[in-house]
């Protein structure tokens, strides 16, 4: 083949890049190669996610609130949404992926960390992790936090695991891992929660309460890490939640249609704009979500430095006692997000004004009239009992003067 041929055959190739002079002169050489198509490419079909911006969202402050103190503080145990279809509950949770802060995972397969060796001393992690910690070796990676959804349709297996069929077509038995084992250390989020069948709840009450939950299947088990943020969403139409799961919710918002016109109005400009052209629309909010995210980052990293005083500790309590309140999650969801809220204030103090804000979600739907009534009925039990014994059956000193 002669040049003049051989030009016209290639002409469309790719540069070969055989050369350079330095790194910045590969990046621009690479970035401007231009990528040889052999034939045109059909529309796949497929959907980019981009969410709704957290920023765009009209009005309810108190759901917007609540969200960011559980990206801010893991211990308050999640929140749940409760109110009609349309209210925006389930667009609201999934914006927070713009804004999930950076959490340390670890680098080794099982799981070891730095904070372990820390609380635990340097036995707490695998001999590997020991080795690499004694070297100055990091055993974690700063990772951002996921959004994990729970379908309403999964399977008990989907949840927790179980055989991986790959293996299984090799006459081999190994696990395969499960969405709460996926959940470690992300944000869990079920929409419609309280349609959720009975055995799946039972498997996140007892993987939220333990922090891990163990999966047996023939001679092969495994235990798996579940440290997660739980956030769920319901409409009470469509059925009532489960008291066991209820009270793993820390904060609990009352979501209600906006009232204003002129909100209603402005939600429904920003949808439109959204659906026409989302990528423009959350365009128009990227610098200042990505200040947003900064702002939870930091917010987040001084949690551990706001203290609780013991006046603000006293009136919490007091408050919890004439609300007649008899779970302690009350006491922890109040305080943890008080806590949230200071740090999100840049202080290192709770103050009285933080309770104040946070009381109606970490108090909210904690009093039971079935309980109430329950123990009224078994304190009149215990009055005729104590009255017929104290009747029939002498104490000791009368029994003696007899």
């Amino acid at each position: 083949m002669n040049k003049e041929n051989y030009s016209q055959t290639h002409q469309n190739e790719p540069e070969l890049i055989t050369k350079v002079g330095s790194l910045q002169e590969l990046l621009e050489k690479a970035s401007g190669v231009r990528a040889v198509v052999d034939h045109e490419m059909e529309d796949a079909g497929l959907a980019e996610n981009i969410p709704f911006p957290f920023l765009a969202l009209v009005g309810q402050n108190q759901m917007k609130l609540s969200l960011l103190l559980s990206l801010l503080n893991p211990n308050l145990g999640g929140v749940l949404l409760i109110g009609p279809r349309g209210t925006g509950k389930s667009t609201a949770v999934r914006s927070l992926v713009d804004l999930l802060p950076e959490v340390r995972r670890s680098l080794c397969y099982y799981g070891c960390l730095e904070e372990d060796v820390e609380a635990g001393g340097i036995d707490a992690v695998c001999p590997d992790c020991a080795k690499k910690y004694g070297q100055g070796d990091p055993l974690s990676k700063m990772e951002k936090v996921r959004l994990i959804e729970l379908p309403l349709n999964a399977t008990l297996e989907d949840v927790v695991g179980g055989l991986d069929p790959r293996a299984q077509a090799h006459s081999r038995l190994r696990l395969k891992r499960g969405i709460l084992s996926r959940a470690d250390r992300n944000l869990l989020y079920v929409d419609e929660v309280n349609l959720l069948n009975d055995q799946i709840v039972d498997a996140i009450l007892d993987a939220a309460a333990q922090g891990q939950y163990t999966v047996r299947r023939g001679a092969v088990s495994a235990t798996y890490r579940s440290h997660f943020t739980l956030i769920g969403s319901m409409n009470p139409e469509e059925g009532n939640l489960r008291p066991q799961i209820m009270d793993r919710f820390g904060l609990r918002v009352l979501v209600k249609g906006l009232e204003e016109k002129e909100d209603r109005m402005e939600a429904y400009r920003r949808t439109r704009a959204y659906k026409e052209n989302n990528r423009a629309f959350s365009a128009q909010y990227a610098p200042s979500t990505r200040l947003f995210r900064e702002e939870i980052q930091a917010s987040r990293e001084k949690l551990a430095d706001v203290e609780l005083p013991d006046g603000v500790a006293a009136t919490g309590l007091e408050l919890i006692g004439r609300l007649g309140l008899d779970s302690l999650r009350a006491e922890i969801t109040l305080f943890e997000a008080a806590r949230a809220h200071a740090a999100a204030d840049a202080r290192d103090r709770v103050v009285p004004a933080d309770l104040r804000v946070v009381a109606p979600m970490a108090l909210r739907l904690r009093r039971s009239t079935y309980i109430d009534q329950y123990i009224a009925d078994q304190n009149s039990e215990a009055e005729l009992l104590e009255e017929a014994v104290n009747e029939l059956i002498p104490t000791e000193e009368e029994a003696e003067d007899e």
